[in-house]
């Protein structure tokens, strides 16, 4: 059974930082990609970064670029979401996810394994 914990949510206002992470447990984590998505209230879920299997490429979304980074260790199982100059367009619940290979990958059908969410809110 994979189990994927986030943490490190919370409230910050405009311009500040916060680091999430997910802590994944019952998969031989090493070998598949993960990303984080976000869902901020009345819209869909949203893609925000994915990060390969060996933590080399990353992926994206052109409104996080820049301001966002992804990484992992192995190690310790973990994905991390650094998440700078936060804007309150930010405010969502996200999520991390194990995605079906080890390749980078946009689309929530290609992820087979979700957390629960930690809430993001900024301030203005």
């Amino acid at each position: 059974q994979v189990q994927l914990v986030e943490s490190g949510g919370g409230l910050v206002q405009a311009g500040g930082s916060l680091r999430l992470s997910c802590a994944a447990s019952g998969r031989t984590f090493g070998r598949y990609a993960m990303g984080w998505f976000r869902q901020a209230p009345g819209k869909e879920r949203e893609f925000v970064a994915a990060i390969t299997w060996s933590g080399g490429p990353t992926d994206y979304a052109d409104y996080v670029r820049g301001r966002f980074t992804i990484s992992r260790d192995n190690a310790k199982n973990t994905v991390y979401l650094q998440m700078n100059s936060l804007k309150p367009d930010d405010t969502a619940v996200y999520y991390c996810a194990v995605a079906s290979s080890a390749f980078l990958r946009r689309g929530e059908e290609q992820y087979d394994y979700w957390g629960q969410g930690t809430q993001v809110t900024v301030s203005s």
